[in-house]
């Protein structure tokens, strides 16, 4: 029984929660890193609804409960859908169940119902179009209406046909998911490379699709289940008919699917994969029960976000209790420290648990996570465990709250937290925990542009003891480089000549470098213009550096802040003892036409990279910005340009294309 809300405390119980609800449905369907279970999300989202239903006058039209998906990715061309991709309601157990059959039954009154259970793929739902029998396009659901064209990631996926023996146009729906053997793999790659894992095969699929290079896709080996088909704008006269239609075209189904014609019957359904579906190669998180006839579902249509014919049954969250032996702290590779649970080994779902992430130091406070613990843990994704709860009953009084280190716990160096950020970091760049992210992101093309210098040679330099910190590579001899496996007389020489030509490389190349926080490719050619000279940079206070435009109160004590770190300061003094230029050159490097003007880029480009468009419009005075705003002075139009066209056409900003776009660099 919720405690009945005054209208202020519902208001402010409202904004709360959609603040919230945004945040998790960034870090899941944007950043691919979910904090919270999808149950726990539901939940949210649930409560939020309940209480716009409550209070109406509260009710806005940005609000996530108006909303049917996830915004379109950028990156990718925007398609818009020929018929709208809804999201399904859910329900957690039978009695939500029941009230979805009685709401079909009073809608259709006197009139037999049969149902399609299927399994509840987690995964990515894809809309793919074909023509002439051939494969054409494939888009991701996005918003409902809107989603991300991935056509070459999804041709990857080799259960899927490219030719069927259909002249008309047909579009198929699925759900396109990563096998758990698949997903074992690629999070064990990740984690040698110092990559964050995924947190389930979810996230992982989605994020394989937004792959910009369909070579990688395929390496994901990721699968599709159909589950409808329209052939020339048309369905099957039914559920049960689409599927049959689409394993006789040569589509991938789940043979799991199954027609019920009672209610007793889905019950059961739903019963049975609870208890099989650990049998299962793949992630399902519940049963999708859908009107079987097309008549039907058309008499009973759909509200503005979900079908009235369809809800996901979902299965219950996989929960043990546990207790918590020991709390750690892990520093990442941007230097973010994460605490860990050492736990009691614990079975969940036929996986031992010992161990899992409290995510950030105002998570520990908040859920009051002691070591000694009782705690609720639940494995909703099937991977990644997480502490719903702790049982404070069930305390003695021998708990100890965990005191929160002062300094890195790797490298004893001082730790910062921005303010707003629930993350704490380790301010050195060269903590051992850190160094292998920085010597690549320091080698990185748009930063030093050390050719050759990859992930496999770092991690061998850093194995071998050749280097530690990043100056190091300006040490590396000849003779300990060739003794490297796989590293020849010529491999050996190249790379030193590399490292000897980034000492002359741009300023603003060189505080990118350095991996300030806040201070990006172009702030650092902003700070390279205004200072000229790494030393007095380094001496800048944070009113001095103000008086750039694109530096606020917060970014200014970032900068000052890394420059304090005496850490930072050896860092410096090795690096101009290695010959690294300091300085930048006073005199213009040549007539600056675009001076002041600011461009978009969208699209492809024939005649030039993204980055060499980049450079050479920075090169003539001119700056690039990722989006389209009023200020934008020219949108640059490549071929399969990105809603940011659109974007351009509803502010009048003026549109180029590639030729004009020649002509003004002085290319044409």
């Amino acid at each position: 029984m919720e405690k009945k809300l005054s209208r202020e405390e519902a208001r402010e119980r409202i904004e709360e929660l959609r603040r919230e609800i945004v945040y998790h449905e960034k870090k899941y369907y944007v950043d691919n890193n979910p904090q919270i279970s999808d149950y726990e999300f539901d939940q949210l989202l649930a409560e939020l609804r309940r209480l716009e239903e409550a209070y109406p006058e509260y009710l806005r039209p940005d609000s996530p409960t108006q909303r049917v998906g996830e915004k379109p990715v950028e990156g990718f061309p925007t398609v818009t859908h020929r018929r709208p991709m809804l999201s399904i309601d859910n329900c957690y157990d039978v009695e939500g169940l029941k009230e979805f059959d009685e709401r079909i039954r009073k809608l259709l009154p006197g009139e037999k119902i049969a149902y399609v259970c299927e399994l509840k793929i987690d995964g990515l739902s894809m809309s793919i179009t074909y023509l002439d029998g051939l494969y054409h396009q494939a888009v991701t659901r996005g918003d409902g209406f809107r989603g991300d064209e991935v056509t070459s990631q999804v041709k990857t996926i080799r259960s899927l046909p490219l030719t069927i023996p259909v002249k008309e146009e047909v579009e198929v729906r699925g759900e396109v998911y990563l096998p758990y053997e698949s997903f074992k793999k690629i999070n064990q790659e990740r984690e040698k490379r110092g990559e964050p894992l995924f947190a389930n095969p979810r996230n992982a699929a989605a994020g394989s699709i937004r792959l910009l290079d369909p070579r990688e896709v395929a390496g994901r080996n990721l699968d599709i289940f159909l589950y409808y088909i329209f052939i020339g704008g048309q369905e099957m006269p039914s559920q049960w008919e689409n599927l049959q239609q689409l394993k006789k075209l040569g589509f991938k189904t789940n043979p799991a699917s199954r027609l019920c014609h009672s209610l007793e019957e889905v019950i059961d359904y739903y019963q049975e994969w609870i208890e099989k579906r650990d049998s299962l190669e793949y992630d399902v998180d519940g049963v999708v029960v859908k009107v079987n006839s097309t008549r039907q579902r058309q008499l009973l249509g759909a509200t503005a976000k979900s079908p009235r014919w369809a809800i996901s049954f979902k299965f219950p969250a996989r929960q043990a209790t546990t207790r918590i032996k020991e709390i750690i702290v892990q520093v990442g590779r941007t230097g973010a420290l994460t605490p860990v649970a050492i736990l009691e080994p614990v079975q969940i779902s036929g996986t031992t648990i010992s161990r899992c992430t409290l995510h950030n130091e105002e998570e520990l406070k908040r859920k009051d996570i002691r070591v000694g613990d009782y705690v609720l843990l639940e494995r909703s994704g099937d991977v990644i465990p997480h502490v719903v709860s702790v049982m404070k009953e069930r305390r003695t009084g021998r708990e100890k709250p965990f005191v929160w280190p002062r300094n890195c716990p790797v490298c004893h160096s001082a730790i910062y937290k921005e303010e707003g950020e629930a993350i704490s970091r380790c301010i050195n760049p060269s903590c051992p925990a850190r160094i292998r992210e920085s010597i690549l992101h320091f080698a990185s093309r748009r930063a030093m542009n050390i050719e050759g210098l990859g992930e496999a040679l770092v991690d061998q330099l850093l194995a071998s003891g050749l280097i530690k910190q990043i100056p190091d590579l300006y040490h590396l001899k000849y003779e300990d480089l060739v003794k490297l496996e796989r590293m020849g007389p010529k491999s050996a020489q190249n790379l030193l000549n590399q490292i000897e030509e980034s000492k002359s490389r741009e300023l603003w190349r060189l505080i990118f470098a350095l991996g300030i926080r806040q201070v990006g490719e172009k702030l650092a050619q902003s700070l390279a213009r205004k200072f000229l000279d790494l030393e007095k940079l380094a001496r800048a206070s944070e009113e001095d550096l103000m008086t750039l435009e694109d530096i606020g109160p917060k970014v200014a004590a970032s900068i000052v802040f890394f420059f304090r770190q005496p850490e930072n300061q050896k860092l410096l003094e090795r690096l101009k003892a290695a010959g690294l230029k300091f300085r930048e050159k006073t005199e213009k490097a040549g007539p600056q036409p675009l001076q002041g003007l600011s461009f978009v880029l969208t699209g492809t480009l024939s005649s030039l990279t993204r980055d060499q468009a980049r450079e050479k419009i920075e090169s003539l005075g001119g700056s690039v910005s990722s989006s389209v705003s009023k200020k934008t002075d020219y949108l640059v139009v490549g071929q399969e340009p990105g809603s940011k066209l659109d974007r351009a056409r509803e502010l009048g900003v003026r549109t180029i294309d590639e030729k004009q776009f020649l002509k003004l660099i002085g290319q044409g």
